[in-house]
């Protein structure tokens, strides 16, 4: 069942290696296809968990009456009696459970109906890919390692003002799509589901295995973060590191994560920025950083923020905060590196973003000691 309210009374009560052909949008569904099927396999599926029984058996000794005990979003609380129901009935979620969320997020993302490309909601081949990546990664970029706030445990953005953060603008639409899965899945909390949509949207896209493991428990607006923990793509070397040093990331590290931007594009009605990253905004590989070298970036003329374009194309842009990577001596040759190894990134990239998805969860919380492997699409059709 979902950790989500299950664990909230007791925290209340007690606490391309392939480069995409330019001039060429998105690789198609069949090439993706093929690397996914090189991807490793998934760990088998646990039947149960200690984790599960001791929270279980903690809430047999605290009482439905603990779900309102404190002053609790009402809504929220609601819930929690709908969990607290499921625990009566012993259903407690295996990796098999969690499996059958992944492939419905998987298949959500191939729903985004045929974009052109054009200022639309979503990328060019119609992939909510993008989105729902976003959607995880502003989650969970949100931490504090000072002040042990923030993070993906509680899911804050669901609550105002998080939702309205500038940096969160469009990702109402993300919250919205999960939220469809969350009525089928009652029992996965936010957090879960949302990290978890992060997970399949770099693995349904091509990119490497990122391990997850659930475990997250959705909070309450007091819990919402304030503005400005996420990154102002405006700025430069000194303002990433402080921001991605706050959440406890070294200089590879923050190179590492800035590829995630092989996915998506920026939209003028959301950042003020427009353009995709790379000729393939739908698949992940290195092209990012391949692109970051073996273009000429010129400041792009225009009425809108500061953004640059290739010269070449005039199709691509990079936002002051990818351009630093070029230009700062330590991210550079972190950027080399991942350029000219495709593997070297998805290992590093694979890593670092498992890490991002667990910021702010304390170890307890953890369903599974070790994190698991979630199966494509494409692997389970193939097995």
């Amino acid at each position: 069942m979902s950790f989500s309210l299950l664990r909230n009374p007791i925290r209340r009560a007690t606490i391309a290696g392939i480069r995409a052909t330019p001039r060429v949008n998105a690789l198609n569904s069949g090439f993706r296809a093929s690397f996914r099927h090189n991807s490793t396999q998934a760990n088998p599926a646990p039947k149960s968990n200690s984790n599960v029984f001791l929270i279980v058996g903690a809430l047999a000794v605290a009482g439905a009456g603990g779900y309102f005990y404190l002053n609790q979003d009402a809504a929220t609380a609601a819930k929690s009696g709908v969990q607290a129901a499921k625990v009566k009935a012993n259903f407690v979620p295996t990796q098999d459970d969690y499996q059958k969320v992944y492939n419905k997020i998987a298949a959500l993302l191939d729903e985004a109906g045929d974009y052109d490309g054009k200022e639309t909601l979503v990328t060019p081949n119609g992939s909510y890919a993008p989105l729902i990546l976003r959607l995880a990664w502003h989650a969970s970029g949100t931490y504090d390692k000072d002040t042990k706030t923030g993070g993906s445990n509680y899911a804050t953005m669901r609550f105002e003002p998080e939702a309205l953060h500038g940096a969160n603008n469009g990702l109402n639409i993300a919250r919205d799509l999960m939220e469809k899965l969350k009525k089928e899945f009652e029992w996965i909390s936010y957090g879960d589901l949302w990290t978890l949509g992060g997970v399949a949207a770099v693995q349904e896209m091509a990119g490497p295995k990122i391990p997850w493991r659930p475990g997250r428990i959705d909070g309450f607006a007091a819990d919402a973060t304030p503005d400005g923990r996420l990154p102002d793509a405006t700025q430069g070397a000194a303002h990433l590191r402080a921001i991605f040093g706050r959440m406890g990331f070294n200089d590879q590290e923050i190179v590492a994560l800035a590829g995630a931007h092989a996915l998506g594009r920026c939209h003028t009605d959301r950042s003020g920025f427009t353009g995709p990253w790379t000729f393939s905004p739908t698949t992940v590989t290195n092209d990012y950083y391949k692109l970051l070298f073996s273009e000429t970036w010129v400041w792009k003329k225009w009425n809108g923020p500061k953004q640059l374009e290739d010269k070449a194309t005039k199709t691509l842009m990079m936002l002051p905060t990818d351009y630093v990577l070029v230009q700062d001596k330590s991210f550079k040759k972190y950027a080399k590196s991942y350029a000219d190894d495709n593997d070297l990134w998805f290992k590093d990239f694979s890593a670092v973003v498992a890490k991002l998805f667990e910021l702010g969860v304390p170890e307890q919380q953890w369903v599974s000691k070790e994190p698991w492997t979630m199966k494509t699409l494409d692997e389970q059709k193939s097995s």
